[in-house]
């Protein structure tokens, strides 16, 4: 671009700016004009202003274009955009543990999907499909899962076990056990989904009970299921009985909470020579024994009693847990006292469910509270008792059992951040596919757990899988070689960390 003066008709002198196009000139802008030689030195001074604007200006519009050029060539090399981040931390995670001995894709995809996108089997289709471009059809997995059912469940409980003992060091000596209910989004009932006690608050819905056996620290071992109305006393031996036999575990010490306390489990764990913690209800021994534990005025100590059948008792007082025992009291005593107000209690309330154990009927039909009953249980705040017949130390004996902590864990987080009811599935053999996908699941999560701690990473486990989602991998092609290569496309210094703590590049 140049300057150019005109010498007007008029006289005046006006001052343009123009540029060559090949042999053509072309106007470009138009400074002024002016008649004495002041003013047109203003001209000239705004013209050269004027004219270094427009080189800039076309300095940038040809870098603009390059840009653009560039741009529109990686765009149009693009050959795919995908969610990234599971499948590089988790799948690798999941072959660390040995899952891949199954090797079909699907399988994978299944067990990741329930940590990143739990839900049921048509919405991780959905989701497989719009975020990694994996596409199944609804009959090809219930196809699968008829094949898992029969082929994998005990090939991945041995896996599971396998790395789980890795991690102790081949010492495995506490198995902890527990059972929960799962229910279904039916209203039939069959041989195995039935209606019974729901831990889910669902009674009115069919269910079936899980049992699970963890160990130290909550590593999912084993599970078994039973039909929905099963007592569940009766689980915990042939699930321990399968395991401890297969694994030649014989020394291993049983734990479980109080609600697994009966006769019967008892005789049978002394009969088959186990060891075994149990959570007690001291309320529930002989009068002699309830006799010489509150003779003890224990106060945040520990005491050894030994029952008639030589068994041992111990029992432990906590002030912090006689503080939480007459708070939750007092607040179940004055939900009955304002259900008693507004006439909702009857005859049919009087049980030993919860506080209503503190409900009396007087007359025929009048429904009220027994305040000597709730006064006099202010003796038992802060008591916890542990039946046992291991050679430990009662200090030991209650640390032991305070770890069923993991296995309540185990089956909150099945139940919430895996989903994994209600069932949708109503052939027995697809819903113990399900199971194995979420046993699977879950200890690919107590992995990724554990790792993250290991490491030291300082992102807790549930903003770790959020993180995941925002990993995208970018295919593109070389235009020179024709060949693909990936990136990984992360936003924060979050994403970063967690990629580096499992040795992820972003070239990848």
């Amino acid at each position: 671009m140049f300057i150019r003066k005109k010498v007007n008709r008029s006289g005046t002198t006006s001052l343009h700016i123009f540029r060559k196009e090949g042999q053509r000139q072309i106007h470009v802008k138009s400074i002024g004009s002016g008649s004495s030689a002041e003013e047109i030195r203003i001209l000239e001074r705004q013209a050269h202003l004027e004219l270094e604007k427009l080189v800039r200006q076309q300095s940038l519009d040809l870098q603009f274009d390059e840009d653009k050029k560039f741009i529109d060539a990686f765009s149009n090399n693009i050959r795919k955009i995908e969610v990234a981040g599971y499948e590089l931390i988790l799948g690798k995670l999941f072959r660390e543990i040995g899952f891949d001995v199954v090797t079909d894709d699907l399988f994978r995809h299944l067990v990741l999907s329930r940590i990143s996108h739990p839900g049921s089997k048509l919405k991780t289709i959905n989701y497989l499909q719009e975020h990694h471009s994996i596409f199944f059809d609804m009959d090809s997995v219930y196809r699968y899962l008829d094949k898992i059912h029969s082929k994998h469940k005990s090939i991945l409980q041995e896996v599971s076990y396998q790395h789980t003992q890795k991690l102790f060091k081949g010492q495995i000596q506490l198995l902890f056990y527990d059972v929960t209910t799962l229910y279904f989004e039916a209203e039939d009932e069959d041989d195995l989904r039935k209606t019974g006690f729901s831990k889910d608050g669902k009674a009115q819905h069919p269910q079936i009970l899980l049992g699970l056996l963890v160990s130290t620290q909550g590593y999912p071992l084993s599970f078994e299921m039973f039909e929905g109305n099963k007592f569940e006393g009766k689980t915990m031996l042939p699930v321990v009985e399968a395991f401890t036999k297969k694994y030649g575990m014989a020394q291993a010490i049983v734990v479980a909470d109080a609600g697994l306390l009966s006769s019967e489990n008892i005789n049978d764990l002394i009969r088959l020579k186990y060891q075994f913690i149990l959570g007690g209800r001291i309320k529930n021994e002989s009068k002699v024994l309830q006799s010489q534990i509150l003779a003890l005025k224990l106060n945040d100590q520990i005491h050894t009693l030994i029952r008639p059948d030589g068994l041992k008792l111990i029992v432990s007082h906590s002030s912090t847990r006689a503080t939480k025992d007459k708070s939750n009291r007092v607040k179940g005593l004055h939900r009955l006292e304002q259900a008693i107000r507004l006439g909702k209690l009857s005859k049919k309330h009087i049980n030993n469910r919860g506080y209503n154990k503190y409900l009396k009927l007087e007359g025929q039909i009048t429904v009220q509270i027994d305040y000597g009953k709730f006064n006099q249980d202010t003796q038992w705040d802060g008591l916890k008792g542990y039946v046992t017949n291991a050679a430990l130390p009662p200090e030991e004996i209650i640390n032991h059992y305070k770890n069923l902590w993991h296995i309540e864990k185990a089956f909150r987080i099945s139940k919430t951040d895996l989903r994994i009811r209600p069932i949708y599935h109503r052939l027995k053999n697809r819903i113990e596919s399900h199971l194995i996908i979420a046993f699977c699941s879950y200890k690919l999560y107590k992995e990724l757990e554990r790792q993250l701690a290991e490491k030291k990473v300082g992102i807790s486990i549930e903003k770790a899988i959020r993180l995941m989602q925002s990993v995208f991998a970018i295919e593109i092609q070389l235009p020179q070689s024709g060949r693909t290569a990936k990136l990984l496309h992360v936003k924060t210094e979050d994403h970063k960390q967690l990629l580096k703590a499992f040795n992820i590049d972003l070239l990848n």
